[in-house]
């Protein structure tokens, strides 16, 4: 199993910035995606970006040029650096895992990150 713990959610003025982290235990070492994902009320969970181990990255058109996702292989950690944040933004973002050796992935409990207008 891979358990994961996030942190760095918070409350943040329009044009500020805030930095998710993420850290993973258990199988760590077996982990090949990490990803961070944000879900709103009454809207299913999408995808924001992710990162392979070999460093490859991924995001969604709306966060381009704004966030950079990065991790280290060695610590079992993925961040999040959110730069620009608007109001659009706000959501809970959770922590994504996917391992070689388990067929459902693995999610963190989530953090709430607010920007406000």
């Amino acid at each position: 199993q891979v358990q994961l713990v996030e942190s760095g959610g918070g409350l943040v003025q329009a044009g500020g910035s805030l930095r998710l982290s993420c850290v993973a235990s258990g199988s760590a070492f077996s982990i090949n995606t990490m990803a961070w994902y944000r879900q709103t009320p009454g809207n299913q969970r999408e995808l924001v970006a992710s990162i392979e181990r070999g460093g490859s990255t991924l995001y969604v058109d709306s966060v381009k040029g704004r966030f950079v996702i990065s991790r280290d292989n060695v610590k079992s950690t993925v961040s999040l650096q959110m730069d620009s944040l608007k109001p659009e933004d706000t959501a809970v973002y959770y922590c994504y895992a996917r391992s070689v050796f388990y067929s459902a992935p693995f999610w963190g409990q989530g953090t709430q990150v607010t920007v406000s207008s």
